[in-house]
């Protein structure tokens, strides 16, 4: 008896030990809005009008990766004030009435994207991890019409640390097809003193795009 009380200690040491040294299974990560290489790209082009490129690079996300379970879950946004519009201050304004409706405050409004158990698999450096599931976003607040979850595909890469900056880093790159602007509210016909403007409108702007992501996510 008076053995196994005196090799508990080191037994429990070990333990200890053991558990310090081995892998965490959930990591905490975040992309960084104010790095400037987060970047948001959302292309609306017309058959019979204008293609239309509304970019940013204030994306922000807080995400978990369960390396156990292979999932990521958390939340993206973009501020609407840093969105620009074919680089034009006058389409830019436009776009900002036309989220907001003329309702709210442009500078509170987000797009924003919130997802739970992604699957990604188990992520290798060098190794791009495929990725496909079903996000539901808003714009300004308000769900897509019927509250509907967009299809986004995508990949993730691990970057271990030392090769891409000092801590552990994600690459993603996502792709939202078909993302439907009408869906949410966002458009001439919502927006006070833009419905005079509803017809000449139609087809010159797009009503679906295809919103591209660019980010890279660094553990806390």
């Amino acid at each position: 008896m008076t053995r196994y009380f005196a090799s508990a200690p080191s037994s429990l040491a070990a333990l200890v030990a053991l558990a310090a040294s081995g892998p965490a299974f959930a990591g905490e990560f975040e992309v960084n809005p104010d790095a400037g290489n987060n970047t948001f790209s959302a292309v609306f082009d017309a058959k019979l009008g204008e293609r239309i490129n509304a970019v940013s690079s204030a994306v922000g996300c807080q995400i978990t990766y369960d390396e156990r379970a292979g999932t990521a879950s958390g939340t993206c946004s973009v501020p609407l004030e840093t969105i620009r519009v074919d680089n034009d201050d006058t389409k830019s304004d436009h776009f900002r009435q036309w989220a907001t409706n003329k309702k709210s405050d442009a500078t509170a409004c987000l797009l924003e994207a919130m997802f739970a158990g992604v699957r990604v698999g188990k992520l290798e450096p060098g190794a791009p991890a495929s990725f496909a599931a079903q996000i539901p976003f808003k714009v300004c607040g308000r769900s897509r019409a019927g509250g509907a979850p967009e299809k986004v595909t995508g990949t993730a890469l691990l970057f271990p640390p030392g090769t891409y900056g000092e801590r552990k880093t994600i690459r993603i790159r996502a792709t939202v097809a078909g993302f439907d602007r009408d869906a949410y509210r966002v458009g001439p016909k919502y927006t006070d003193g833009w419905l005079a403007r509803v017809q000449s409108l139609a087809t010159v702007v797009a009503e679906t795009g295809t919103i591209d992501l660019s980010l890279f996510a660094k553990a806390k």
